[in-house]
């Protein structure tokens, strides 16, 4: 769709933080923050801390609330899950001014890593769609000793 000053628009908008879902669940609790590489990743987190993990990567320009109705289900199931907001989008922010903002997906991937390494996680489930499916591809082509599983859904 072209907007009336000839510039491209697209028809649908990202859900809102708090959108409300088709399903029960329409938030996730309390965000944690963490320190990793070049990131403070905010991150949604349920299930029980020594479940094996999954995480679920959000693709553009979608958030973390994309897996509200699934992150319960999978921690139900005795997953421990972890929702990181990719750089770029929600309380996830650069540590420092100074660090070059690069939005490659070899760059959400080392994110990725460098989450893993911040929670003390050596593998997990990785799962994805769009960008976050990308980036779960990389991270187990580049790192599959870190990757139990992949589920990559991209169009």
């Amino acid at each position: 769709m072209i907007d009336s000053a000839g510039a491209a628009s697209s028809t649908r908008s990202p859900p809102a933080g708090n959108a409300r879902t088709s399903g029960t669940a329409t938030s996730f609790g309390a965000l944690k923050q963490v320190d990793a590489g070049d990131l403070n990743v905010g991150y949604a987190e349920a299930g029980p801390s020594d479940g094996s993990t999954v995480v679920l990567l959000h693709g553009w320009p979608y958030d973390i609330h994309s897996f509200v109705e699934v992150a319960p289900m999978l921690a139900a199931a005795g997953y421990r899950v972890i929702v990181p907001f990719l750089r770029g989008f929600g309380t996830t922010r650069f540590l420092s001014e100074d660090t070059l903002r690069n939005g490659e997906q070899a760059a959400f991937a080392l994110d990725v890593i460098a989450m893993l390494d911040a929670l003390g996680i050596d593998r997990a489930v990785l799962a994805g769609f769009d960008w976050g499916a990308r980036t779960a591809d990389i991270v187990a082509a580049l790192w599959p000793e870190r990757c139990t599983g992949l589920v990559s859904v991209s169009g």
